[in-house]
């Protein structure tokens, strides 16, 4: 059995020079919440861009919300500036089967309408079931099926990953 090993931080610092790659002017971050908020957090700081992140969570537009319910902490949608006309470029952790992606961009629609909207991953995992694929992924890694990724952010603000 192999180990899956990723250095979040090094993945991190290529992730920062694709979406520098990426920006193009008046351009406004979105974070897919919890771990591409975190990364969007960052961003806006590493980049030295104005104003405050967006923050977006896709639990208003899932799916399987009639099987999984309602979290908890359902709304994390925070977007302090104008969507319309604006480009968007959503920031995620993993990207796996595109459902996430689809439930945000849907919440993002009720917000505006953007310009545009580009994606940036940390990691695509593959497995996609729609058709959605990142402008910019820092890697790409193949998991069994029942297997979960997960950024993990430390107290001074440092990523890692956990694989189950």
């Amino acid at each position: 059995m192999s180990t899956l090993l990723l250095d979040a931080e090094a993945l991190y610092t290529d992730l920062l020079r694709g979406v520098q790659r990426l920006l193009q002017p008046n351009t406004a971050l979105v974070g897919i919440w919890s771990g591409g908020a975190w990364l969007a957090e960052r961003l806006q700081k590493d980049l030295g861009l104005a104003g405050l992140p967006g923050v977006i969570s896709s639990a208003l537009h899932r799916d399987d919300f009639g099987s999984k319910g309602m979290s908890a902490a359902a709304d994390h949608t925070k977007l302090p500036f104008e969507v319309e006309g604006r480009p968007i470029l959503l920031i995620d952790d993993v990207l796996y089967t595109g459902r996430t992606t689809r439930a945000v961009i849907n919440e993002l629609f009720d917000f505006g309408r953007p310009a545009s909207v580009t994606l940036a991953v940390l990691v695509d995992r593959g497995g996609r079931q729609l058709p959605i694929e990142p402008a910019f992924s820092a890697a790409r890694v193949t998991l069994a099926v029942e297997q979960k990724l997960r950024l993990a952010r430390d107290a001074e603000g440092r990523f890692s990953f956990d694989v189950k």
